[in-house]
């Protein structure tokens, strides 16, 4: 028998933070599953959509018209109970009583994770979708919603120099990211930042004082420097301060937030989320789980869910190279 014939229906969900694309691969896992035959069940609310049997039935007219859309269309949520044995089993009581053979997850570490312990506790097929604006899952170049996370900073940050130019200010801009400093480093190449704070919780100002004082010697009246946001968001008023007391330099802070996380997906976004939500529905036809869709060398394939819980994703730090090239 082939996996072909024994894949009646597949699930889907969206957990944690939310990101542009994520309704790309909902629409391609939809279309391309029902056009092998295979029913497929969106479950709202993320692993907590489960317990509460939010499962609805996706047809290709249910994912019409949001390709464009940001966000996610079957919502998303942190599910903590999802972390007790307890509780994966009554998910896997669920999703049996639900006729769902398989999982497709679109997430980052945690929601991969879940899946991958699911999948060794009780069968169940899992396949991963990359899908966080950190860009920070080890065994990927790419996860979906990083280029229209950088294309929103990016623009955000040319707004706020028109400001910084007029006022001879300057701004401490503070990305998301968490312990991911990938956006910073791309919006700061890309908005010509004089400098970029990967790691404001222990970070030598010295430094940035001297980019900014190296500028004013120029005759720059302003400075951007951008700032990873780091375990906690709201970091950029401590180095302020700091800015302030120890340097005698004033700066003013401008934190992005949630902004970073919606909007349309770029074309870009669109191409890989479309792909990858393809790829994820060839592989629980070849029987290739538990797996994730990854992006490497130019091109989208499958790889081995527990390679990307193995080791933490180390940044590249070149930006930082071009920063300081090219800031001068």
């Amino acid at each position: 028998m082939t996996q072909k014939k024994s894949l009646k229906t597949i699930g889907i969900l969206t957990s944690g933070g939310d990101c542009p694309g994520m309704n790309c691969s909902i629409r391609a896992i939809v279309r391309t599953a029902i056009g092998e035959g295979i029913r497929v069940k969106g479950i709202e609310g993320g692993y907590a959509g489960i317990f509460k049997e939010n499962i609805i039935n996706l047809s290709i007219s249910s994912v019409g018209n949001i390709i464009q859309r940001g966000g996610t269309i079957l919502r998303s949520s942190r599910c903590l109970e999802f972390h007790e044995k307890s509780f994966r089993k009554k998910a896997a009581v669920i999703l049996k009583r639900h006729g769902i053979d398989a999982l497709v997850v679109m997430g980052g570490n945690g929601t991969f994770a879940g899946a991958h312990i699911f999948n060794q506790e009780h069968g169940i097929p899992v396949v991963g979708i990359p899908g966080t604006i950190d860009n920070d899952i080890m065994g990927t170049e790419y996860s979906i919603g990083f280029d229209t996370a950088i294309q929103t900073a990016m623009e955000a940050v040319d707004k706020i120099r028109d400001t910084a130019f007029s006022h001879n200010r300057n701004f401490l801009i503070e990305v998301m990211g968490r312990k991911s400093p990938a956006i910073a480093l791309k919006v700061g190449v890309c908005s010509g930042a004089e400098n970029i704070i990967l790691n404001p919780e222990e970070e030598d100002l010295d430094q940035v004082v001297k980019d900014i004082k190296r500028g004013i010697k120029r005759g720059k009246k302003s400075s951007i420097i951008i700032v990873a946001e780091g375990e906690e968001p709201g970091l950029s008023y401590a180095l302020q301060a700091e800015l302030k007391e120890k340097y005698k330099i004033d700066s003013t802070v401008c934190i992005l937030g949630h902004i970073q996380r919606g909007g349309s997906p770029t074309a870009f976004d669109r191409f890989m989320a479309s792909k990858m939500g393809f790829m994820a529905v060839k592989a629980l036809i070849a029987k290739n789980y538990p797996s994730v869709t990854i992006y490497k060398n130019g091109r989208v394939t499958i790889a081995p869910l527990k390679k990307c819980l193995d080791t933490k994703k180390k940044p590249k730090k070149e930006a930082l190279e071009l920063i300081r090239a090219l800031s001068i």
